[in-house]
C-alpha cells in the first residue's frame, strides 16, 4: 500500500501530527478526526488531491453500486475513471501551481474505510518525494477527466447518486455556503 501526502511545501522533513485547520462536524466517537494527525492518501485516490491546496473541487467516481443512470446522468458517455470539477477562478492557478508528492511509510497509519483516506498519530518520515509542475497532466494520467465550470453548485445532486462523490474546500467555492 503506498500512502501518499501533497503539499505545495517541497522542503517538509517531518510530518508533525496537527489538527486539522477547520474542524469538521464528526459523528459520534469521530470528534478524534479533528485532533493532531498526519493525513494520507491512498495512491489510487491521488487524484483527490492533485489541485492547490485551497482550491474547492469536487471528484466522482463510480462505484460496485453506481447505477447506469447515474454514470450516463453524471459521465456523458465519458471513458474516464474519475471526474474532477473545478471552477474557472482556478483554472490558472491549478496550471500553474506545483505540488510535492511525498512517499509516507504506512506502518503507522490507520485506515479510515472512507475515499482512501488514512491517519497516523505519530510523526511520520517521508520515504522519497517528487515535485509534480504540470497538474492538470497529473490528473490526466490518473485517469481523471478535468470539468471546469462557472460555480459548483449546480453539482449538489451529485450526493444523491450512487456515484461516490467528495468535496474538497468548499468553503471556497463561489456560493457554496
Amino acid at each position: 500500500m503506498r500512502l501518499l501526502q501533497f503539499s505545495e511545501d517541497a522542503e517538509i522533513a517531518v510530518f508533525e501530527p496537527r489538527p486539522v485547520r477547520v474542524p469538521s462536524a464528526r459523528p459520534p466517537g469521530q470528534d478524534w478526526l479533528n485532533g493532531p494527525l498526519v493525513w494520507a492518501i491512498e495512491e489510487a485516490r491521488r487524484a483527490l488531491y492533485l489541485f492547490p491546496r485551497d482550491c474547492p473541487r469536487i471528484v466522482m467516481w463510480p462505484t460496485a453500486a453506481t447505477t447506469e443512470a447515474d454514470r450516463h446522468r453524471w459521465f456523458a458517455g465519458s471513458e474516464a475513471k474519475v471526474l474532477a470539477y473545478v471552477e474557472w477562478d482556478w483554472l490558472e492557478r491549478l496550471r500553474t501551481a506545483e505540488l510535492t508528492c511525498y512517499t509516507l511509510p504506512s506502518e503507522t497509519f490507520e485506515d479510515l474505510k472512507d475515499a482512501g483516506m488514512w491517519v497516523s498519530r505519530q510523526a511520520v518520515i517521508p520515504l522519497e518525494r517528487r515535485r509534480l509542475a504540470d497538474l492538470p497532466a497529473a490528473l490526466r494520467a490518473a485517469g481523471v477527466e478535468l470539468r471546469v465550470t462557472e460555480t459548483l453548485t449546480h453539482l449538489r445532486p451529485a450526493w444523491e447518486s450512487s456515484l461516490h462523490v467528495s468535496g474538497v474546500r468548499l468553503r471556497h467555492a463561489r456560493g457554496w455556503a
